[in-house]
């Protein structure tokens, strides 16, 4: 069989987490508006077997990067490190884009970070339903012209336009190798991981402007049964303001936060859920190396 580890790599906010879960076909990886939503390496797992004998077995393996920027706090150059380390692990990199190079600084910088690195690149010109035609033009001439890429696709991530073709020609870089997951297995992460990501992507939804930024998810409890799934969560964040905003007049933001995630954790599972949300204020612990390593954001691997 064919298998082997693609990185999905770019700015914050260009869909790279809504273009893994187009390729699993499910949910795993938390999409919002809001920039730097991914904040931990996400493994998702694409299995697909031969359906006649002139095809392969191949497994594919996606991990969905944080958004690589210029970090402002220790959570961000975690994030941005993390992707980085990710170009020496993968067999293919995908690099994701959805506007002019001249449009930014942001991908010029990821470009530099790319030179020198042989592993095969493959360029996704994403959001292709919102984009012109002339300006979609102009996209790819001006990556074409750089020569580092194996091969540039125009896609809509939300849509599911030109997946397939993505996938075609990942696997046509990729060599023989094992099965590194069981056929059924569509991520590597615990349910429990996946629970705190749901909490924190519809913490997300509900909040606006600078608050999302210093939002971290810890479960402090997990009891499960046959029947009910009993959950304890505690949303931190960095100012009591930010506390006030969280939990709404008369509680109604944090109640609605609650009853989405439950919705979605109850479907995940497979059970009943009882979720029990508490917010806190732990200031500043987004330049706290020990707040950082106690959320699960450490770098040391």
């Amino acid at each position: 069989m064919k298998s082997g580890f693609i990185g999905i790599i770019g700015r914050p906010n260009v869909g790279k987490s809504t273009l893994l879960n187009a390729i699993l076909g499910e949910k795993i990886s938390i999409t919002t508006d809001k920039p730097q939503t991914t904040r931990n390496s996400i493994r998702g797992i694409y299995t697909h077997r031969a359906e006649n004998e002139n095809q392969e077995d191949v497994q594919m393996i996606f991990i969905d990067t944080p958004g690589i920027h210029k970090p402002k706090n220790k959570l961000g150059s975690y994030m941005t490190g993390m992707a980085i380390n990710t170009f020496k692990e993968v067999e293919v990199i995908i690099l994701i884009v959805d506007d002019e190079l001249s449009a930014g600084t942001g991908d010029r910088y990821i470009l530099d970070l790319l030179e020198g690195i042989d592993t095969p690149k493959i360029l996704v010109i994403n959001k292709i339903d919102k984009l012109d035609p002339d300006k979609y033009r102009r996209i790819y001439e001006e990556y074409n012209a750089l020569g580092m890429f194996h091969a540039i696709f125009g896609a809509s991530a939300l849509e599911g336009k030109n997946v397939d073709v993505i996938l075609k020609e990942v696997e046509s870089l990729l060599g023989e190798g094992p099965m590194y997951f069981p056929e059924d297995m569509v991520t590597d992460h615990p349910e429990r991981f996946i629970v705190s990501e749901i909490i924190r992507e519809k913490t997300l939804m509900y909040l606006d402007k600078e608050v999302p930024h210093g939002i971290a998810i810890e479960i402090e409890s997990y009891k499960e049964s046959d029947t009910l799934t009993k959950i304890g969560v505690v949303i931190h964040c960095e100012k009591k303001s930010h506390k006030g905003i969280i939990i709404g007049k008369e509680g109604k933001k944090l109640k609605g936060i609650g009853k989405s995630s439950r919705m979605e954790i109850e479907a995940l599972l497979g059970t009943k859920v009882f979720l029990e949300l508490w917010v806190k204020v732990k200031e500043n612990w987004r330049d706290s190396d020990f707040a950082l390593s106690n959320f699960g954001y450490d770098n040391k691997e």
